[in-house]
C-alpha cells in the first residue's frame, strides 16, 4: 500500500506514466535518455528484490550509482542517471507513492569542466559570410547557422521552433525545464530567416508548424541539424569541428568580451543561476567582483576616472 492507502502499482506502470508525462514537454532526446536510465535502474532494483517503488530509499540509489561508476560510466552520464531518478522520484512523491524524494539525499557526481573552445571571431565571420548557391537547402542551413550564433540557442530549442515563435527581431524559445524566454535576433540572422521562409514553402506543407524542415517537409531532427553543421564546416573550409553547442559557446564568449555584462549573457542563455554562466564563459570571480564594484551604486570602491559608462 502507498502512504495514502492506495494499492501499490507495479514497477512498470509508474515508469510508463512518468515517461509519457515527460514526453509532453521534454525533447525526444531527453525522453529517450531517461527511458534508458530508468530501465537500467529498474533492472537493478529488481535484482535487489525491490517489490514496490514505495520501498525506494537513498541507500538503494547510492548502491546503483556506485555500481554504474564501477562499470566506468562517465561523470556526465552518472549525473544524468541521477537526474532521471530524481525526476521520477518527484513524480512518485506527487502521486503519493513516496513521502519524500530519496535521490535528494545522494550527492551529485562531480563534473569535469570540459567546455568547448569558442571559434575565433574572424574565422567564424569568414565562415558565416561564405557565399552559397541560394538553394532552399543553402538558405535553410544559413538561417540555422545565423540563428545559433545570433541568439545562443541550444540544439533542442532551435529544433523545436515553430513559425509562430518568430517575431520582429526576436524569437520565443522553451528552455530547459520548460522555462520560456525571448531572445533578440540580429540583423544578419533576420535576413537569413526571411530568405529561408520565402523558400520554405517548396518543402513544407501549408499546415506544417515547424520553422526548420527537411526535404520531406517535416521538422528537422536533432541529429540532422548536427550533421548539417559538421558538413558545412568541411565544405566551407573551417578547420575545426562545428556543432550547435560550439556556436552557443562562441555566442556567449564573443558577447561577453564585447559587453562584459555577465547578467545579460545569463538571461540570453537561459541560465537559472549566474554561477552557471560564470563557468560557461570561463570568467573568474575576480573579474565579476570588479564589474560589481564598478557598477553597483552602493559598492565600496570609489569610481576612478577611467571607469566610464559601460
Amino acid at each position: 500500500m502507498t502512504p495514502h492507502g492506495m494499492p501499490e502499482p507495479s514497477l512498470e506502470a509508474p515508469l510508463t506514466a512518468f515517461l509519457e508525462a515527460l514526453a509532453r514537454h521534454a525533447s525526444p532526446a531527453t525522453v529517450d535518455a531517461y527511458r534508458r536510465d530508468l530501465a537500467r535502474f529498474r533492472a537493478f532494483a529488481e535484482e535487489a528484490s525491490l517489490e514496490s517503488w514505495s520501498q525506494l530509499d537513498a541507500a538503494l540509489v547510492r548502491r546503483f550509482l556506485g555500481q554504474e561508476r564501477s562499470r566506468g560510466l562517465a561523470p556526465r552520464s552518472l549525473a544524468r542517471r541521477r537526474a532521471a531518478l530524481s525526476r521520477f522520484a518527484d513524480a512518485l512523491v506527487h502521486d503519493g507513492v513516496l513521502t519524500h524524494n530519496p535521490v535528494a539525499l545522494t550527492p551529485s557526481p562531480r563534473q569535469p569542466q570540459h567546455l568547448p573552445r569558442p571559434v575565433d571571431v574572424d574565422q567564424l565571420a569568414h565562415f558565416l559570410n561564405t557565399p552559397h548557391d541560394d538553394s532552399p537547402l543553402a538558405r535553410r542551413d544559413q538561417a540555422m547557422l545565423e540563428l545559433f550564433y545570433s541568439s545562443g540557442l541550444r540544439l533542442a530549442e532551435l529544433a523545436a521552433l515553430d513559425l509562430v515563435d518568430l517575431e520582429s527581431m526576436r524569437v520565443r524559445v522553451i528552455g530547459k525545464g520548460g522555462k520560456p524566454r525571448q531572445v533578440p535576433v540580429g540583423r544578419r540572422a533576420t535576413a537569413a530567416l526571411e530568405a529561408w521562409i520565402k523558400a520554405r514553402g517548396q518543402w513544407a506543407a501549408a499546415d506544417e508548424p515547424a520553422l526548420f524542415v527537411g526535404k520531406r517537409g517535416t521538422r528537422l531532427g536533432h541529429r540532422a541539424i548536427q550533421l548539417r553543421l559538421a558538413s558545412l564546416a568541411r565544405e566551407r573550409g573551417l578547420a575545426e569541428h562545428l556543432h550547435p553547442h560550439r556556436l552557443r559557446h562562441s555566442f556567449a564568449s564573443h558577447l561577453l568580451e564585447s559587453s562584459q555584462d555577465l547578467r545579460a549573457v545569463q538571461e540570453l542563455l537561459g541560465h537559472a543561476h549566474l554561477s552557471t554562466t560564470q563557468v560557461y564563459t570561463r570568467l573568474d570571480w575576480q573579474h565579476l567582483a570588479a564589474s560589481y564594484d564598478a557598477a553597483h551604486p552602493r559598492a565600496r570602491r570609489r569610481p576612478t576616472s577611467d571607469e566610464g559608462t559601460s
